[in-house]
Parts: structure tokens; sequence; C-alpha cells
């Protein structure tokens, strides 16, 4: 094959695995709106930020670590800060360095959404694959990256 062109199954394989990962992130953002009134994207921040340390994150940091742009990341934390989940220290020599903290009711309702993920992963036919059969699929994301 030409090293200009790419193998025939690329591009619909491509699609197919992308619309797969937006159906399976539209079901998890139903089930936790209808529950906890949170995206799973804000529910990716709050995760990220549980496991950081006290200090909290910078945005940019935080943007990197689940995978959304800076200006996503400040848009998704203002609702999160203003119902008392996290809270955002500004950079003092820098407003781009402001860090994002995670309360203690930041931390109740993670908990309450991981339940409520759980309980949206079980439904997935990933459950039924064999620990290899994840391993091997693992590694082909991870050479996708």
């Amino acid at each position: 094959m030409n090293n200009e062109q790419n193998a025939p199954h690329t591009e619909p394989t491509v699609t197919q695995l992308l619309d797969t990962a937006a159906r399976i992130e539209r079901r998890l953002d139903r089930m936790l709106s209808c529950t906890r009134g949170v995206s799973y994207s804000e529910y990716r921040l709050l995760t990220t930020l549980a496991e950081a340390s006290s200090e909290g994150l910078p945005r940019v940091v935080l943007a990197e670590a689940v995978g959304l742009s800076a200006s996503a990341v400040t848009r998704a934390l203002k609702p999160l800060e203003k119902i008392g989940c996290l809270i955002t220290e500004k950079g003092e020599r820098d407003a781009r360095q402001s860090r994002a903290i995670i309360t203690p009711v930041g931390l109740e309702l993670l908990s309450d959404a991981k339940g409520i993920m759980r309980d949206a992963l079980r439904e997935l036919p990933l459950n039924s694959l064999s620990s290899q059969q994840v391993a091997d699929f693992r590694n082909r994301l991870e050479e996708l990256r």
C-alpha cells in the first residue's frame, strides 16, 4: 500500500469508534444529569480534582487531564462553583493560573455520582470481555493516541 493512502477500513472504523464513544457519553450524561444534575464532563472534572492534592489544579492542567480545552474547562467550572462543588483561587500574577479545588460538597456529589456510574457501566457489553480481551482492547486504544 502506498504511504499516502489509508487502508480502506480506516475512515469507517474511526467513524464507528467516535460514534460509539459519543453514544456512551450521551448515555452517561443522561444518567448522571437525571439523578445528580451533572454531565459526564463535569463528573470527570470532579474525579480529577478529587485525585489531586488539596491545593487543587490549575485549569490548564485540569484541561489536559480530562481532554478538554482550557476554555471548555472554565465554562464547566462555573456551574460547579455556583453549586458549591469547588472553589477557584485566582493566580497571584496570572489569572490564567487560577486553581480549582474540590469542596466537601463536591466530594459528596462525586460519591453519589460514582454509584450512578457503576450502575451505568455495568450495562455495557465491555463487562462480558475477558481480562485479556480488555487488555488487548486498551492496548489498541492506546496505540491510537
